[in-house]
């Protein structure tokens, strides 16, 4: 490892390497640390928090698809008091830069949470979900609309002087035009890309598999997706990018990495392999040294076509 420079900045987060967890996969690493020490990640994601907590949605509220799964949480969480008090608590006994992924169901709470986290030394940068499929205010149906986007974006990067991750909905028509504007009103980086709108059906019942009906689609099926939204993107802004959307290996990461990801999250594979994160990181060094990478910084962005 020490022949290979992993580090990148990710909008002015130092993270000792490139790989951190997409929200929502990894709780704030607690229940992981036995598999993998949080300190080897480049940094922690928190799942997403709002002001005072949500219950989320009925259940069932999860279902396996041919390579990936589909989910409707509604980003249950117990809210920002809790995340402090237990969370971030059990975070600063580790050397992990720690991302707290911020929810919300109007534009001023998401300005209150930061608002009342931004104060605490142990949160060293927001990601912005402006892009859940599985809540009915907030997320998905501020992400997908320009104008939403500019004033969601504009009110956090007033909030916080902290380095800005705003997360993308792959379910809009022109993604690159999303991403310019969380980039013109702030955004210190983009990631992408959020689960696929999708939906199972039983036909043996006759019943939807989700009691919501429908939900996020996530894992390797989306992959080719988020690829080719990553590549777009990395055309279009400035900023850097962190990529997401079915890396289950080394050789997954370094392929978002090569279509312009600065930074990546390790989702889904999380939850069929608790040895996920560190696979992909040392799968990644042991690429690096397969080519004679001495900097991973020198694949960003370098897809030959």
């Amino acid at each position: 490892m020490a022949n290979v420079n992993m580090q990148v900045n990710l909008g002015g987060l130092i993270m000792r390497n490139p790989v951190t967890v997409a929200s929502g996969t990894f709780a704030a690493g607690r229940e992981y640390n036995d598999f993998v020490p949080v300190e080897r990640l480049g940094a922690v994601t928190t799942k997403g928090v709002s002001l005072n907590g949500w219950t989320g949605n009925d259940s069932p509220r999860i279902a396996e698809t041919a390579s990936g799964m589909l989910n409707s949480i509604g980003l249950q969480n117990p809210g920002v008091k809790v995340l402090r008090e237990k969370d971030l608590s059990w975070l600063e006994k580790h050397d992990v830069p720690v991302i707290v992924n911020v929810s919300g169901h109007s534009f001023d709470e998401y300005v209150q949470v930061i608002e009342a986290l931004d104060d605490d030394l142990r949160v060293h940068a927001y990601e912005i979900n402006i892009s859940c499929p599985n809540v009915d205010a907030g997320g998905m149906t501020m992400g997908t609309h320009v104008p939403s986007v500019e004033k969601v974006v504009s009110l956090c990067r007033e909030a916080t002087k902290k380095p800005m991750i705003v997360k993308l909905s792959p379910n809009v028509t022109d993604v690159v035009e999303i991403a310019q504007a969380a980039e013109a009103n702030g955004a210190d980086a983009i990631s992408l890309i959020n689960t696929l709108l999708g939906m199972a059906v039983d036909a043996r019942t006759r019943k939807p598999k989700l009691a919501r009906v429908v939900g996020g689609l996530s894992g390797p099926a989306v992959k080719p997706v988020a690829l080719r939204m990553v590549w777009q993107v990395s055309k279009g802004v400035k900023v850097p990018i962190l990529g997401m959307g079915g890396i289950m290996t080394g050789e997954d990461a370094i392929e978002f990495m090569l279509a312009g990801a600065t930074a990546v999250s390790v989702g889904t594979a999380n939850f069929v392999n608790p040895h996920a994160t560190a696979d992909v990181i040392d799968g990644m060094i042991a690429y690096c040294e397969q080519y004679g990478v001495k900097d991973i910084n020198e694949l960003i962005g370098a897809l030959e076509c």
